[in-house]
C-alpha cells in the first residue's frame, strides 16, 4: 500500500491511496463510530476515525472511489468533511492559536449564557422563600434562552441522530430538557400553574398530582448548565490533540545562515534548496539534514536519538535537523528539506500515531445508547396505559412527560467532570497533569510499561561517575588540573567533568593558559606549570604517553559497561582515568518496583548502545530491552508488543520519543522533557521523578472508579423514580429533591479524591 495523500485528481489510479479527513460536527465518540461504520461499507474502503483529532484516515482504491465520494458520504451522515489544510509552519504569524482559541468561543458563550440564567432558576424552585408573586413567570423568561440558544449543539445532535436511528447522550438530554420546558410552557399558559401565588411546596410526599400545576423549568436549565460546562472542560483538553505536531514543527531553526557568491546571507530555514550550504555556529541548532563539508565539533542529539553523548561531527558526516552544535564552527550541505527531513518525518509520525489510536467511547454515551430507546418507550406505553384505562388526556401527558423529565439525569452532568476536576487538581498538587476523560480508561488496562532510558530513568545528562587515580597521585590534585582545563571546552563531557571537580573540590578551579582543543581527542594546556592533557587514550599515545596497568583495568571495565574513559596526564606521566555517564536516577529502581507492584512488566527502550542500556536495566531492575532503536522504530516496537495483546504504557521524555507516546495506549510525557513529548502524552509527570509514573496511573484508576460510582448514582436515582413516574405519583418537590440528592453525592464522592496520596 503506497502512503501517499491522495488528491481529487488522482482517482484514476486503480491503487490504493490514503486520505486524511478533517470531520466537523462531532459530538461524542459514538458520532465517530457511526462515520466509520459508514465509510468502511464503501467498496474497497478502509476508515478509522478519530473523536479527539477530529480527523479520519481513510485508505481507499482510487479507480473506485474519490476524495468527493468520500466527503459525500460524510456528509449524508450528517457531518462536515474536508481535506484538512497544511500546518502552517510555527513563525509564520499567529493565526493558528487564535482560531484554536476561536473555535471553542461559541461553546463558551453558550455556556455563561446557561449558568447565569440557570442559577436563578434553581434557586427560586428549590427555595419556597424565595417563590414570589409570579415568580413562575420570571422563571420561563430565564430558561427560554438556556433551553433554546445554550442547548441548541444537543438538540442539532439530538435531530442528527434521530436521522440515523441512533441515540446518544445528546438524545437523552435535548428529549428531558425540552420536554420538561414544553410541559412548563403548557402548565403556565393553559394549566394552573401560571396563576398568581403558585407555588412548589417542600413537600416530599408520593401522590398523584394535577400536572396542569407542575412547571419543571430547573430541571430543563440545569441539566443544561451542568452538562454544557462538562462539554467544554472536555473540548478544551481535546484541542490540545494536535500541539503534538507544531511542537515538533517549533523544534527547527527558524533562520539559516547560508554561504552565497562569498558571503553570508540569512534567509528562512523554508527557503532552504538542497546543495546549499549553510553556516552552524556554537550553541545554534542546525537548520536541516545535512553533510559536514568544513569543520568539526560535537552535536547533541539526544533530542532525535536518544544517546546521552554528544556525536563527534567532521568533514563528510551526517547532521540532522533541529540538532545542537555543542562544539566548533560547522559548514554543513542540505542533503534533506522541508518534508523529507528526519523532524518532519517524526512529526508525521506522530500524527499517524495519534489517528490511529482508537478514540475511548465515554461511559455515559454506551449507557444513552440502551438508556434513552428504553426511556422513550417507557414514556409511549406510560401514555397508552393510562389513555386506555380512561384516565383522562391531562392525566396521561402528564404521567408520559413526568417519564422524560426524571430520566434526564442532572446528576449525569456533574459525574464525569467534577471527579475529573478534583482528580486533576489533586493530580496537579503531586506534579501529575492529566489530560481528559478518554486517559482514565486506558490506566485501568495498561499491563506493559516502556521506559525511555536517557532523561526518563537516567538524569539526560553526563555526570562524572568515578575517577581512577595512578599510584602516587590524589583525587584531589586530578580533579583541580583536569577540571580546570576541561572547564575552558564547551564540549558536554568536558563540562561533566568541571562541574564534577566544583562540586567534590569545593573549591574554584584555578586558570589555564595555552588551551588548545585537539578534535575527537580533547584538549591540552598549562595549569599551574604542569602541562595537563586530558582527552582520549590516542591523544596520550601521541605523546608517547601510556597508561600504567591499574588506569587501563579501570578504563576497560567503564567502557564495557557503555561508560565514557577520559584519560588525564601531566608533565609527561598518565595520572588517572575519569569516568563520564547518563547516572541513573536515584528514584528510579524504587519507581520501577512500584510500578511492578502495579501489575505492570517494565521494559526499557531506548536509541543508546546495547552496553549502556543493560548496565541501566541491571540497575534499576528491568529485565527486557531495546537497544539501539531509532526514533522510528520506538513506534514500531510499541506496535509489536500491541500485536501481542498487551496494553502499553509509554514513559519518555524527547522528541524522539513523541510518536511513540502518541501511538501508545498510554502515554506518560516527562515534564522536564521537550514540549513535543508533553503534548505528545496523555499523562505529564511535572517533577521529571520517574516515581510519579506508578502515582499517576494509580490516580487515574481510582479517578476512573470514581466517575464509574457517580454514574451508576447519576443513572440509579432515574431508574428508582422511573416506576413513581409512569404511576403518575411523582410530586416535583421529590423529583427536585431526588436531583439535589444524587448531585449532592456525586459531588462528596468526587470530593473525596482530595485524600489521594502518593506511595
Amino acid at each position: 500500500m503506497s502512503a501517499h495523500t491522495a488528491t481529487p485528481d488522482a482517482t484514476a489510479v486503480n491503487t490504493a491511496a490514503e486520505v486524511e479527513l478533517a470531520i466537523g460536527g462531532m459530538t461524542c465518540a459514538s458520532c465517530a463510530a457511526r462515520i466509520e461504520k459508514k465509510l468502511n461499507r464503501m467498496d474497497g474502503v478502509e476508515a478509522t476515525v478519530n473523536y479527539a483529532t477530529e480527523k479520519a484516515k481513510v485508505s481507499y482504491r482510487g479507480a473506485d472511489v474519490s476524495v468527493q465520494d468520500l466527503i459525500a458520504t460524510v456528509e449524508a451522515t450528517g457531518y462536515t468533511a474536508q481535506e484538512p489544510a497544511p500546518p502552517v509552519r510555527a513563525g509564520d504569524d499567529g493565526a493558528p492559536q487564535e482560531a484554536e482559541t476561536d473555535a471553542l468561543q461559541p461553546l463558551r458563550q453558550r455556556l455563561l449564557t446557561a449558568v447565569l440564567l440557570a442559577v436563578p432558576v434553581i434557586a427560586m424552585a428549590m427555595i419556597p422563600a424565595l417563590q414570589f408573586d409570579y415568580w413562575q413567570w420570571l422563571s420561563l423568561t430565564l430558561t427560554a434562552p438556556v433551553v433554546t440558544y445554550a442547548a441548541w449543539p444537543f438538540h442539532r445532535a439530538a435531530w442528527t441522530n434521530a436521522k440515523h436511528g441512533a441515540a446518544t447522550m445528546d438524545t437523552l438530554i435535548s428529549v428531558g430538557t425540552s420536554a420538561a420546558f414544553l410541559w412548563s410552557v403548557w402548565a403556565l399558559f393553559f394549566g394552573t400553574a401560571g396563576m398568581v401565588g403558585m407555588t412548589h411546596p417542600f413537600e416530599l410526599t408520593i401522590g398523584r398530582s394535577d400536572g396542569a400545576g407542575n412547571i419543571y423549568l430547573e430541571a430543563a436549565a440545569g441539566v443544561t448548565a451542568f452538562i454544557l460546562a462538562g462539554r467544554y472542560f472536555e473540548a478544551r483538553s481535546k484541542r490540545k490533540a494536535g500541539a503534538a505536531l507544531k511542537a515538533l514543527l517549533e523544534l527547527g531553526a527558524k533562520e539559516v545562515t547560508v554561504l552565497r557568491d562569498g558571503g553570508e546571507v540569512t534567509v528562512a530555514t523554508s527557503d532552504l534548496q538542497v546543495g546549499d550550504r549553510f553556516l552552524v555556529r556554537p550553541g545554534e541548532k542546525i537548520a536541516t539534514d545535512g553533510t559536514v563539508v568544513e569543520g568539526s565539533s560535537a552535536v547533541d542529539a539526544s533530542m532525535l536519538t536518544g544517546e546521552s553523548v554528544p556525536v563527534e561531527a567532521g568533514v563528510g558526516d551526517s547532521v540532522t535537523g533541529a540538532t545542537l552544535n555543542a562544539g566548533g564552527r560547522l559548514v554543513v550541505e542540505a542533503t534533506r528539506v522541508g518534508a523529507d527531513t528526519q523532524l518532519a518525518r517524526m512529526a508525521k509520525l506522530v500524527e499517524d500515531a495519534q489517528n490511529g489510536k482508537a478514540a475511548a467511547q465515554r461511559l455515559a454515551d454506551r449507557i444513552s445508547a440502551v438508556f434513552v430507546p428504553v426511556v422513550i418507550a417507557l414514556a409511549l406505553g406510560t401514555l397508552g396505559f393510562w389513555l386506555g384505562n380512561g384516565a383522562g388526556l391531562t392525566a396521561a401527558f402528564t404521567a408520559a412527560v413526568a417519564v422524560l423529565i426524571i430520566a434526564c439525569p442532572c446528576a449525569l452532568g456533574l459525574a464525569t467532570p467534577t471527579a475529573l476536576m478534583v482528580g486533576t487538581g489533586r493530580g496537579a498538587q503531586l506534579g501529575i497533569l492529566i489530560k481528559g476523560p478518554e486517559v482514565l480508561e486506558t490506566t485501568r488496562r495498561v499491563d506493559t510499561i516502556v521506559l525511555d532510558k536517557t532523561g526518563t530513568v537516567t538524569t539526560g545528562r553526563m555526570t562524572l561517575l568515578t575517577v581512577h587515580t595512578a599510584q602516587g597521585t590524589t583525587e584531589t590534585d586530578v580533579l583541580r588540573l583536569a577540571g580546570a582545563l576541561e572547564h575552558a571546552s564547551e564540549h558536554p563531557i568536558a563540562q561533566a567533568v568541571a562541574t564534577g571537580a566544583l562540586q567534590r573540590t569545593g573549591a574554584p578551579l584555578p586558570t589555564t593558559e595555552d588551551f588548545a582543543s585537539i578534535a575527537g581527542l580533547g584538549v591540552q594546556g598549562v595549569v599551574e606549570g604542569h602541562a595537563v592533557l586530558v582527552g582520549r587514550e590516542q591523544l596520550l599515545t601521541e605523546w608517547e604517553i601510556h597508561l600504567p596497568v591499574e588506569l587501563a583495568r579501570g578504563k576497560a571495565a567503564a567502557e564495557a559497561a557503555g561508560r565514557t574513559a577520559i584519560a588525564v596526564a601531566w608533565d609527561g606521566e598518565a595520572r588517572a582515568v575519569l569516568v563520564v555517564a547518563d547516572a541513573v536516577k536515584d528514584t528510579s529502581a524504587e519507581a520501577i518496583r512500584r510500578l511492578r507492584d502495579l501489575g505492570l512488566t517494565p521494559i526499557l527502550l531506548t536509541g543508546d548502545n546495547k552496553a549502556v542500556a543493560e548496565a541501566v536495566a541491571a540497575e534499576v531492575g528491568i529485565e527486557e530491552v531495546y537497544a539501539e532503536v531509532m526514533p522510528e522504530d520506538k513506534v514500531d516496537v510499541v506496535k509489536r508488543l500491541q500485536a501481542e495483546g498487551r496494553s502499553v504504557a509509554m514513559v519518555g521524555d524527547g522528541v524522539n520519543d513523541a510518536a511513540a507516546l502518541a501511538q501508545a495506549d498510554l502515554g506518560l510525557a516527562m515534564g522536564t522533557g521537550t514540549d513535543a513529548a508533553i503534548e505528545a502524552g496523555d499523562l505529564t509527570l511535572v517533577r521529571g521523578d520517574l516515581r510519579a509514573a506508578p502515582d499517576a496511573i494509580r490516580l487515574s484508576r481510582r479517578t476512573l472508579g470514581t466517575i464509574r460510582t457517580n454514574l451508576f448514582w447519576a443513572f440509579a436515582y432515574n431508574v428508582g423514580a422511573l416506576p413513581l413516574a409512569a404511576a403518575g405519583l411523582l410530586n416535583p418537590m421529590i423529583a427536585g429533591a431526588a436531583m439535589a440528592f444524587s448531585s449532592v453525592f456525586v459531588v462528596g464522592n468526587s470530593l473525596r479524591l482530595r485524600g489521594f496520596k502518593a506511595a
